[in-house]
């Protein structure tokens, strides 16, 4: 009988894990004619002040600032600025390749980006086709397509709900009722254990240890530029946030690389001996 195929989730952060820097720092703070700090600073003295969500903060400072240096905020404006952006090593030959990997052993790999970063920028991207879904603050647009109100913040505390809609299948994220409803573990369509999360820093803590926790992987990845940011990372895996640290390298042969292979040829082994030891009922054992 043909074995369906092994659902594979990656799952990733952007700033940092898939391109270096803070998306908003490349072309956007310059057209508005700020410094990375003075924006920065700008913006958690605003969150302190009103005890207010830091992105919601940062997201309400672009358009004051843009309206006021009369930068354009439409839809397409934003996604023209991934244009400045760069990618770490291998990351635009990575998700095909590892697609095919997966794709001899059985394993269905789909790709997922959370974020707090902006939606629209990440959508302009080259890779932005490469993901299933891609959860990332966003903009509501008015009917000349103009920025004018945060329609999805999303931080390092609410991108774990992400993972759980992953999880049981729940992608639409203006429909509520589905997160909610009851699906049995063994019929959601990416269990925990088919998980890997990447990403970089403090900020994805409660993701790496959600995935961590409940049997999947999880991998701290660093600038291979800035050397310092491998102490943070293996910070985290001493702590027992993550399962492993590897440079942000996605080109072929490198550490990366070779982790998430020797996890798919764990996943298609370990489906092989489930199914070997699967009972009459065709449950799956314990």
């Amino acid at each position: 009988m043909f074995a369906p195929a092994i659902p594979l989730a990656l799952v990733y952060d952007f700033d940092g894990t898939l391109a270096p820097g803070n998306m908003q720092e490349r072309q956007f703070i310059p057209d508005i004619g700020m410094t990375n700090k003075e924006f920065w600073t700008e913006v958690n003295l605003l969150a302190q002040e009103n005890q207010a969500d830091l992105i919601l903060m940062y997201m309400y400072v672009m358009l004051e600032k843009a309206r006021a240096a009369r930068v354009p905020v439409r839809r397409e404006s934003f996604k023209a600025r991934s244009r400045g952006l760069d990618f770490f090593d291998g990351v635009e030959e990575w998700f095909g390749r590892i697609n095919g990997y997966g794709a001899g052993r059985g394993v269905a790999v789909e790709h997922y980006l959370i974020s707090s970063g902006n939606a629209e920028i990440i959508e302009g991207t080259t890779i932005a086709p490469q993901f299933t879904r891609i959860y990332a603050s966003r903009f509501l647009f008015n009917e000349n397509d103009v920025a004018v109100w945060p329609a999805q913040a999303i931080n390092f505390t609410t991108e774990t709900q992400y993972l759980f809609r992953i999880n049981n299948g729940a992608l639409d994220i203006a429909d509520d009722s589905q997160i909610n409803k009851f699906v049995a573990q063994d019929d959601r369509p990416v269990p925990f254990e088919n998980m890997v999360y990447i990403g970089d820093g403090e900020t994805d803590v409660p993701c790496f240890r959600l995935v961590k926790d409940l049997g999947g992987l999880s991998v701290a990845v660093f600038n291979p530029r800035v050397m310092t940011g491998r102490q943070d990372a293996e910070t985290y895996r001493k702590e027992g946030r993550v399962n492993a640290v590897a440079p942000a390298d996605y080109t072929e042969g490198g550490e990366l690389d070779l982790l998430i292979r020797h996890n798919i040829d764990f996943l298609a082994a370990r489906a092989r001996l489930r199914r070997q030891l699967a009972p009459p009922n065709g449950r799956r054992q314990p």
